[in-house]
């Protein structure tokens, strides 16, 4: 029986063992990468937390003052947050009247911005409830879950709006995901870490309401400059009409003329 033939090496198997060993060898330096990434981001939270802080000092009393002037505005703050489109699409009726006497809105971060903030409204005498302020105020709990509490609204007999949202939600008149109500919303503290009004209030109406109080002005002059255009155009199409008739007129008069000439020819 003839000897057999050496076998050669697998160079193939060596190959895969190289290629895992230089994967596994460049994840590891990945991760290295990452954690450096990682620290410096944490590092960058940090260092832009104290500057933030620094400035949320440095415009409260800004904030103050900027309060003061509004309260020269009648209904300054009911007009802002009608035109809101994401406030107002859970106002009601009888919400927008209540919000008339609505005299003032102030939102206050803690000393430390992760600790939480509130959400205080300030109102005239109403019809509605005898409370002059109520207050929604956004934290951490002891188990570090973000939890919400809320001045209790003292109604004066068969003035509860909550009552009307209750209705409402029952007959479903707004999608499920919306609030049913302003007041509703500001009693509801089931859910503080995925509350989109309040978040609204903070980071979009609190830091310039004056664009919401102008909105609906300036609404009125866009209405009223597509207005104008729609009537430039339509004179436009008159005078192109009336082009088109003179031409018709002056070519009508022609052929008229070229029939007399005929006749006494």
């Amino acid at each position: 029986m003839p000897a057999s033939n050496p076998k050669e090496p697998k160079l193939e198997d060596n190959d895969n063992s190289l290629d895992v060993s230089a994967t596994q060898s460049a994840l590891e330096a990945i991760d290295t990468c990452q954690n450096e990434i990682d620290a410096l981001n944490e590092k960058a939270s940090e260092e832009i937390l104290t500057v933030e802080q620094k400035y949320n000092k440095l415009r409260r009393p800004h904030f103050i003052n900027r309060n003061k002037i509004i309260q020269k505005i009648p209904s300054f703050w009911y007009q802002a947050f009608v035109n809101h489109p994401q406030i107002s699409s859970i106002l009601d009726e009888e919400e927008e009247e209540c919000l008339q006497c609505l005299s003032n809105v102030d939102v206050e971060e803690f000393a430390d911005i992760k600790s939480g903030y509130k959400l205080t409204f300030i109102f005239k005498e109403n019809d509605f409830f005898t409370n002059t302020e109520l207050v929604k105020e956004f934290q951490l709990a002891t188990t570090g879950e973000p939890e919400s509490k809320s001045t209790l609204i003292e109604w004066k007999e068969g003035k509860n709006l909550t009552n009307n949202a209750k209705q409402q939600a029952n007959g479903r008149k707004r999608p499920l995901s919306s609030p049913q109500g302003f007041f509703a919303w500001f009693l509801n503290n089931t859910d503080p870490n995925a509350d989109e009004i309040a978040e609204v209030i903070k980071d979009d109406m609190w830091p310039n309401p004056l664009q919401y109080y102008l909105a609906s002005d300036l609404d009125d002059l866009e209405a009223s400059a597509q207005s104008d255009e729609d009537l430039d155009d339509s004179v436009v199409d008159v005078n192109d009409e009336d082009s088109e008739d003179d031409g018709l007129n002056g070519e009508s008069d022609e052929e008229d003329d070229d029939e007399e000439d005929g006749d006494d020819e």
